[in-house]
């Protein structure tokens, strides 16, 4: 599975253990779940039937229409081994991996899911990577973070764990994360890689998570970690071209083409220059809504 073959709008936040919320999850219009085993799996004697949830339900097909990631332990928690070798053949498409501080725990990462893969038959490089930029180290660590597997299809922050290893305060305006999320969105556009946006922790505010989509779409974020189901159809709604969009991206590309068939160096659209960025700027928003139409025609099916 390449990068551009991923709709990664909304990932949602499932606690594996807890039953309610997973069967609420089957039903939910998320594009990723990220079934979680670390921080919101306690006591540790649940991350045992955690796993062993996770198992079950994939195995009974009970998540097919959705890209599932489990969000495992860390490194150093103990965990982490055994979360993969329990999960990696049932049918996830990769793993989060938290509190990743440079490339060298990514490249760990990718060497262990190496060893996993050949052990279990499996493709080499089928499991994909999601780290999780927590830290102020990673952040700044961010492109090679990126760079160090070709595992890492897309950098997720989180805001709440930065922010306390920052010791800053995460103030109403935003103002002290928003570098950080400048910084890893540009990252992750620097080696074609998606950037999904923090968490927003006010699930109840609806106005303020709006604002919060559209800063993030302005910084070129591409899709968001979700807490709450009512927060997915606004990241969709953001994060998703419009009909307008298409229309224009679609009339653009002819214009283009046109112009090149005619031998003109050049193309216009409501008055503008069409440029190659404007071009490449195009094919992406087409593919995107391609992307989306066949995972509505796929949802339709099920």
């Amino acid at each position: 599975m390449k990068k551009n073959d991923l709709l990664l709008r909304s990932l949602m936040f499932v606690p594996a253990h807890n039953d309610r919320l997973l069967n609420n999850a089957k039903t939910c219009d998320a594009d990723v779940l990220l079934l979680d085993l670390e921080d919101s799996v306690q006591p540790v004697e649940n991350k045992a039937i955690a796993r062993q949830k996770i198992k079950s339900m994939m195995g009974a097909g009970e998540f097919d229409r959705y890209h599932v990631f489990p969000r495992v332990n860390d490194r150093e928690s103990g965990y982490l081994l055994q979360d993969v070798q329990e999960l990696a053949t049932c049918g996830i498409t990769g793993f989060v991996y938290p509190k990743a501080h440079t490339g060298q725990d990514i490249y760990f990462f990718d060497k262990l899911l190496e060893t996993v893969e050949y052990e279990r038959k499996l493709p080499i490089g089928s499991l994909k990577i999601i780290p999780l930029i927590e830290t102020a180290a990673a952040v700044l660590n961010a492109q090679e973070i990126c760079q160090a597997s070709s595992r890492v299809v897309a950098i997720a922050f989180g805001c709440e764990d930065f922010v306390t290893d920052l010791q800053g305060i995460h103030d109403a305006a935003g103002l002290s994360i928003y570098t950080a999320r400048a910084m890893i969105a540009m990252a992750a556009r620097a080696n074609n890689v998606i950037p999904i946006d923090t968490v927003h922790i006010k699930v109840h505010d609806l106005d303020d998570l709006e604002k919060n989509l559209g800063l993030a779409k302005d910084l070129g974020f591409e899709g968001m970690l979700i807490l709450h189901p009512k927060e997915i159809p606004f990241a969709h709604r953001y994060f998703s071209p419009t009909d307008a969009e298409l229309e224009q991206a679609a009339e653009m590309l002819q214009l283009s083409e046109e112009a090149e068939k005619e031998g003109r160096g050049v193309a216009y659209i409501n008055g503008k220059f069409v440029g190659p960025p404007m071009v490449m700027s195009a094919k992406k928003v087409l593919e995107k809504g391609k992307l989306i139409a066949e995972r509505v025609n796929a949802r339709s099916k099920t």
